[in-house]
């Protein structure tokens, strides 16, 4: 996993990212039940690829539905991989399933 990609441990952690963050933030949140953990993974390498291409525009969240549930339950995720574009706190783009690069570089359009 690419250094420029947070790893929040709990909600709280997870809410201190958000809050020190000026740029702003990809939550993509994963699951490690069997069906997701491929497209999970496919995730990791494309949120580190837009990460590293991105750094300080974009603050990237890799975030553990099962142990960060307020987040989960907050940005009504109900799958994983699923990934939220966060600016000053505020959702203004979503996506679900895995993508490549070119992919998330289009939902991040006009947001960074």
């Amino acid at each position: 996993m690419a250094k420029r990609v947070h790893q929040p441990r709990e909600d709280a952690e997870f809410d201190f990212v958000l809050r020190m963050s000026a740029a702003p933030v990809l939550a993509y949140f994963i699951g490690a039940w069997p069906k997701a953990i491929e497209p999970c993974r496919v995730m990791d390498r494309v949120v580190a690829a837009v990460a590293d291409e991105y750094t300080g525009r974009l603050t990237a969240v890799r975030t553990d539905i099962t142990r960060c549930p307020a987040a989960t339950e907050r940005y009504g995720i109900t799958g994983a991989p699923s990934y939220v574009l966060l600016t000053e706190g505020e959702e203004v783009a979503r996506g679900a399933g895995p993508v490549d690069v070119a992919d998330l570089r289009d939902l991040l359009a006009g947001h960074l």
